[in-house]
């Protein structure tokens, strides 16, 4: 929503800051504002209904918070936010906005704001969330990892929270892939965090989009970050918890997956591994118990969320399968034949082995299937 967008009219400028007057009302939650809006109609009808009006839907401190004039430090907010909105690939979308992603206006308590940098389109694209633990082990980012890029190259693009550990290998895997990746984050739009994530995020609003339902300049105060995991699971057709100890936030995730009708995986781990009882609890109460990216895409494609969007196969790696030839091959010899790194090769192998064209073979060996 640029210069030469309508939303930078005066009257959409209007709207958005009744908007942010609406949300940032003392004392009047989303679920207050939701029910005015659904009264009232838009916010410029509430701010010019009349007190007496107001006390009749909610209560009078809520009335007299709604009828007062906007503050100095609001509007201050409301100026930053509309010189911020002017910036290139920078946008925001409104509960009522007919961009807002339909999956996630339909949870109980969709936010009524959403910032975005960068690629506004990924919302409307097939989504899957890959979420875990912080303090991930190494084999947990590297199950994260490959599995976003997995997902990626599959055509699905995948939901994270850019938080330490699983989350920061998601986002890097689904940025190595054909696909591309979501952070929502539990500050502002104009804030990072963690601080060493700054690169990461800078790569995620050029190549995919941040998204927050904060306010500019917000901190990360810990309760947004739970209250920020609806989005992760609302957006998505499904959550997939690679890591998590009993009580992680990633359960959080997960529980308001299933709530909101969603698919749910979860990788298993060893039983001496207290970093894999959050996956096992999921798995005892009905998630999917996932070994394979296949099991995920499997599901994706015959959710009523999501089958549309999903592709049946990915394009063939026409140069990787040159280079496969037709014997079986191990991974040190394929890799000095194509260059790059193990990693890489790896999600490009998974993604000719989910459209039928490769086999893996026992010692480490590939070998190119002829159909």
């Amino acid at each position: 929503m640029q210069d030469t967008d309508p939303h930078t009219t005066a009257s959409v400028a209007n709207n958005i800051a009744d908007w942010i007057r609406l949300e940032q009302a003392s004392g009047v939650g989303g679920r207050t504002a939701r029910h005015l809006l659904e009264r009232l109609g838009a916010p410029a009808a509430i701010f010019s209904a009349s007190q007496g009006l107001l006390a009749e839907l909610v209560s009078p401190a809520q009335a007299r918070a709604l009828c007062a004039p906007p503050s100095p430090e609001l509007a201050r907010l409301i100026e930053a936010t509309l010189v911020w909105l002017r910036q290139p690939s920078h946008h925001i979308l409104t509960l009522h906005d007919p961009g807002y992603p339909a999956l996630l206006a339909q949870i109980p308590d969709p936010p009524l704001m959403l910032y975005i940098k960068g690629r506004i389109d990924l919302l409307a694209a097939p989504l899957v969330a890959v979420v875990g633990s912080r303090n991930a082990s190494m084999q947990g980012r590297a199950n994260a990892e490959g599995f976003a890029r997995a997902l990626s190259q599959a055509g699905l693009c995948v939901v994270s929270g850019m938080a330490l550990g699983v989350d920061t290998a998601a986002h890097q895997g689904a940025l190595d892939g054909a696909g591309a990746t979501i952070a929502v984050i539990g500050t502002g739009i104009d804030r990072v965090y963690p601080a060493r994530n700054r690169e990461l995020a800078h790569r995620i609003a050029g190549e995919g989009c941040i998204v927050s339902e904060y306010a500019l300049g917000t901190p990360p105060v810990a309760g947004n970050f739970p209250r920020r995991n609806r989005i992760i699971s609302g957006l998505a057709a499904g959550v997939l918890v690679v890591e998590a100890a009993a009580g992680s936030g990633s359960l959080i995730t997960a529980q308001l997956a299933a709530e909101q009708g969603r698919e749910v995986f979860a990788i298993p781990g060893s039983i001496h591994s207290a970093l894999a009882k959050g996956c096992h609890q999921l798995i005892r109460e009905g998630a999917q118990l996932v070994e394979t990216v296949d099991d995920v895409l499997a599901a994706m494609r015959c959710s009523p969320l999501a089958a549309p969007a999903v592709p049946a196969e990915a394009e063939p790696d026409d140069e990787l399968l040159a280079a496969l030839g037709h014997d079986p091959v191990g991974i040190d010899a394929l890799l000095e034949r194509v260059g790059g790194d193990a990693g890489l090769l790896g999600g490009r192998l998974l993604a000719l082995e989910l459209a039928g064209l490769v086999e893996q073979l026992p010692g480490g060996r590939v070998q190119r299937l002829v159909r």
